[in-house]
């Protein structure tokens, strides 16, 4: 295998409800995150395979949990699917917290509001490669196997996923225009490389509309503040001209798929 060749599994994950919530909230409701972020990704990961969380990291006073210490350096790419252009549907599910550390005065009953996705499913790719760590989460991926529970940021959220697919890789660089068909992160105007300005036809039923969904994402957490760190991504149908510049992008080909470009991250 040449330095531009690569092996890229891709798989499919589901829930019925999720909630990716956004840390940066302080109202009396909790905002979800659109889109599966890297972070949500990898705890996912480390619950199939069992590696310690959070809670193990404080008691061991380790500095990062366990599943992110083995799997930070992964790249993975992500496609929403079934989706509205890239945007799920939502509800606000209101639920009663009377528990007296949650309530402003004791004995009072707090109400929390939380923005709730609906049938949220995500393609994650990934680029495999050849740790332990690696090896045996494919290995439980393939199985449809995990060692807890993995869940869409509630423990109520189940995830579910179908066995993944192995796709032939390749480094991509353009030399015509092209369309990309995972999110990915915005390194420049993205506008300034589109190959056809944007028109709306009505008169053309068979032509997909297009779309541009943008949204600011967590890609992993600062070493300083323990905070996630964010990068502004994009998810268009929209094709660029062969001068659109971005980093770490993979052709990929599959049995019963067209040729597709994906960034990894």
């Amino acid at each position: 295998m040449s330095n531009n060749e690569a092996k890229i599994v891709s798989i499919d994950f589901k829930a019925s409800f999720g909630v990716l919530k956004k840390y940066d909230i302080n109202e009396d409701i909790y905002l979800t995150y659109n889109c599966l972020h890297k972070p949500a990704l990898l705890g996912m990961f480390g619950a199939i395979i069992g590696l310690k969380g959070y809670y193990q990291a404080f008691i061991e006073g380790r500095r990062e949990p366990e599943y992110y210490e083995k799997f930070k350096n992964m790249k993975i790419g992500i496609q929403p699917i079934n989706s509205s252009n890239g945007n799920f549907l939502k509800t606000v599910i209101v639920y009663n917290n009377s528990v007296g550390y949650a309530s402003k005065e004791t004995g009072g009953n707090l109400v929390v509001k939380e923005q709730t996705l609906i049938s949220p499913s995500y393609r994650v790719y990934i680029l495999l490669d050849k740790d332990e760590y690696s090896i045996k989460l494919y290995k439980y991926l393939k199985n449809v196997e995990a060692e807890f529970i993995p869940y869409l940021g509630k423990n109520d959220f189940q995830i579910f996923w179908d066995k993944p697919k192995e796709h032939k890789a390749i480094k991509f660089n353009p030399s015509s225009s092209f369309s990309i068909s995972s999110i990915f992160i915005k390194e420049d105007i993205v506008k300034a490389h589109l190959q056809e300005s944007f028109s709306i036809d009505f008169g053309n039923e068979n032509k997909e509309p297009f779309f541009m969904y943008f949204e600011r994402l967590p890609i992993g957490f600062s070493q300083i503040t323990k905070n996630y760190e964010l990068a502004e991504f994009v998810y268009t149908n929209a094709v660029f001209k062969p001068s659109f510049e971005l980093s770490n992008l993979y052709e990929i080909e599959c049995e019963d798929c067209n040729k597709q470009i994906i960034q990894v991250f």
